[in-house]
């Protein structure tokens, strides 16, 4: 019987992903399937690789829920554990206790004061956003406005999330942000991502802001930092690593596991390589 692999999306996005479109030719034991459509029978397909999710974070209870049932009568790439602990971004401060060098994080629940030590620099140039988010859904620049940033502070804990403080880097502003793409732990390819929350966000999808993004090679401490936190992982399909850059080197914006765009054409092979790696899951 043939091998069959389920590249995971929602039905919320209008159409496939760029990167799946890309894919599906290198990979013919796979389709499309919704993670919120009821009617799929996961226990048909071998392996379940989560891709294009990019609305779980409206309700990542039920979003960890079905993670756990796929988990039952499939096997779940990336798996459930690394699922549960990359769809809050809290998971930044256990990066910093394991020495890596992230963007300074303040984390703020529901009904938690902001610290003392952050009040000061809510009248500075910061990001605030949702530890809970995908595609800058929730995310806003503030420049020495302290009462538009703690209004949006407020709303996010209305809503009862958890809300980030984030000092906001400038270098991204002329540099930009470097994503580094691994699949089956090698290292594939990098791309070049404008800022975002500078300048007039378009929502092309409604599920995610457009990006603007162009291939690039990463610089030696950027392969060596990405390097150094994918060693530390265990056997991922993929990861991306999202680098800031600063006078001191690279800090980590975002390591993510459950559903980045790969950018798989902006680089030549990129698709067969991940193909390649995602067949590799089935052994």
């Amino acid at each position: 019987m043939t091998a069959r692999i389920a590249l995971v999306t929602t039905v919320d996005l209008p159409v496939p992903d760029a990167d799946e479109t890309m894919l599906l030719p290198h990979l013919p034991e796979a389709e499309l399937v919704c993670w919120d459509d009821p009617n799929v029978d996961w226990s048909t397909y071998d392996a379940v690789i989560l891709r294009s999710t990019w609305n779980y974070h409206d309700n990542l209870d039920a979003f960890l829920q079905w993670a756990e049932r796929v988990s039952r009568v499939s096997t779940l790439h990336n798996p459930l554990e690394t699922i549960e602990w990359n769809t809050d971004k809290r998971y930044l401060a256990d990066l910093a206790e394991r020495g890596f060098p992230v963007v300074p994080t303040t984390f703020v629940d529901p009904g938690q004061p902001v610290p003392d030590d952050v009040v000061v620099p809510l009248d500075a140039h910061l990001v605030v956003k949702p530890s809970v988010g995908a595609g800058s859904n929730g995310a806003k620049l503030f420049h020495g406005d302290e009462a538009a940033a703690r209004a949006h502070l407020e709303a996010l804990h209305a809503s009862g999330k958890t809300a980030m403080i984030q000092p906001y880097l400038a270098q991204i502003d002329e540099v930009g942000e470097t994503a580094l793409m691994y699949v089956g732990g090698q290292f594939s390819h990098a791309a070049r991502k404008a800022a975002i929350l500078s300048r007039d966000m378009s929502w092309e999808t409604g599920i995610y802001a457009d990006e603007k993004v162009v291939g690039t090679h990463a610089s030696t401490a950027e392969r060596e930092l990405a390097d150094a936190i994918v060693a530390s992982l265990p056997p991922l399909a993929y990861t991306r690593v999202d680098l800031l850059p600063t006078p001191d080197g690279p800090v980590v914006l975002e390591l993510e596991l459950t559903e980045p765009s790969l950018f798989l054409g902006l680089s030549e092979g990129a698709p067969e390589r991940a193909a390649a790696a995602f067949r590799a899951l089935l052994s």
